[in-house]
């Protein structure tokens, strides 16, 4: 019999701190990317006033639109890394907690029918993980922190729900959120399964609406 779950994380409870390790490699991406737009937008402003050495071609003015669009890119991630960048995960013997440094909620153990991890390929060395909360009631279609992390799909297994909840993390996390969960509720464990390349998808955004409706 699981515990029910409490209003806020146990003391010893794990700390996985998703958002920090992303930002630790995102964020110096992100620059690398904004220098070379900037470098871009320099380039665009010596030709807009006929400084260039030699004639402008057709070659070099797409390869300016290229940085420009790395460095628009750079901004974009640098705005996401930076704003996720205090985003934890807790877990303790109640529930996994999500935590984005300004609001935070649970996900009780007692209300899964189960949890596994669902990976996909990017590009051709690097991999993309998520963990699978699998609720066997209700989703609060009103909740600020969990509901963006639904899904409605297919499921693996006869008997699991087709929504759940999807928990994007680094590579990095991996091994520790994976103990965590096999510490809390083993029973609850469902293995890893490899999915289609951009498993991670969008919000059930069309189902967050339906469910509005009921």
């Amino acid at each position: 019999m699981l515990p029910p779950h409490t209003s806020s994380p146990a003391p010893d409870a794990t700390v996985i701190r998703t958002g920090r390790r992303g930002a630790v490699t995102g964020l110096p991406c992100s620059v690398l990317l904004i220098t070379i737009g900037a470098i871009g937008v320099f380039g665009a402003i010596v030709i807009a006033t006929g400084n260039q050495k030699g004639e402008a071609t057709p070659a070099g003015f797409a390869g300016l639109v290229f940085m420009l669009a790395l460095g628009a890119l750079g901004v974009f991630l640098f705005v996401g890394h930076w704003a996720n960048r205090r985003n934890r995960i807790l877990l303790d013997h109640t529930g996994l907690w999500v935590d984005n440094g300004m609001l935070r909620n649970v996900i009780p153990w007692q209300t899964l029918a189960g949890v596994s991890l669902y990976w996909s390929k990017l590009g051709r060395s690097q991999k993309v993980y998520s963990l699978e909360l699998f609720p066997t009631g209700p989703i609060d279609r009103d909740d600020p922190v969990l509901w963006g992390l639904v899904r409605d799909e297919e499921p693996l297994h006869p008997g699991l729900p087709r929504l759940r909840y999807r928990l994007p993390f680094p590579p990095a996390c991996r091994q520790q959120l994976v103990a965590a969960v096999q510490q809390h509720v083993p029973q609850m464990w469902l293995g890893e399964s490899e999915r289609a390349t951009g498993h991670i998808g969008r919000p059930d955004i069309k189902g967050h609406r339906e469910r509005g409706l009921q």
